[in-house]
């Protein structure tokens, strides 16, 4: 048999709000994506002044995190990465065009082993959206370690 975890909106929302801290703290408009295992879109926050861009790109970084179950931008990161040129994976991100997104923001929730969602941030730099995804991803192991 096996056991299936779920994330919920009451486990996203706690995500979005320590995402948000670590964007107001660096004075970033982003827009903020939490998605469950199946990568459909759990809870969405476009912060005051981000982007409208931003809730497309940040639901194509969620969903391809969880989907895929690793962070986006691993497809890209030199010399392995196998998103780049001459490796397996070059043009995957023409696979399900405006959903898979191969560049920094995208990061998957892994719970005992399971993938259970993803996270996606748009309208930072790399640094800064990896930033704000690592306050998600903390508050996220925070809220699990009590029922880990």
């Amino acid at each position: 048999m096996h056991r299936i975890h779920r994330i919920t909106l009451d486990d996203a929302l706690p995500i979005l709000a320590a995402g948000r801290a670590k964007a107001d703290e660096i004075g970033v408009k982003q827009t903020l994506c939490v998605v469950d295992d199946g990568a459909n879109v759990i809870a969405l926050h476009r912060l005051p002044g981000a982007r409208i861009t931003g809730v497309d790109i940040a639901i194509a970084k969620a969903f391809t995190a969880a989907g895929h179950e690793r962070a986006t931008h691993l497809f890209n990161e030199a010399p392995d990465g196998p998103a780049l040129p001459g490796n397996e994976a070059f043009g995957i991100s023409h696979m399900l065009p405006g959903k898979f997104a191969i560049f920094v923001g995208g990061f998957p929730l892994s719970f005992e082993g399971q993938i259970v969602g993803g996270v996606g941030i748009s309208g930072g730099n790399g640094e800064q959206d990896k930033a704000v995804g690592a306050a998600m991803l903390a508050k996220f192991e925070a809220l699990t370690a009590a029922h880990a």
